[in-house]
């Protein structure tokens, strides 16, 4: 997962992952938890093009 360029983990709107972050749930563990929402975990092994967005924040997830 890449994280760079932002002042708290939960301002980046875009991750980029790979199999090892496999399951893939938002927040992820490099997130502030204490202002996210409830742990979501997202099929994007199975989803189109290797996109998914997180239903409750809009987060964009990328698997590479």
């Amino acid at each position: 997962m890449v994280h760079t360029g932002t002042a708290t983990p939960n301002e980046l709107k875009q991750y980029e992952v790979t199999k090892k972050d496999l399951p893939l749930h938002c927040p992820t563990p490099n997130m502030s938890l204490w202002n996210s929402h409830p742990r979501v975990f997202l099929p994007i092994e199975q989803a189109t093009e290797g996109k998914i967005k997180c239903p409750y924040c809009g987060t964009d997830y990328h698997l590479s």
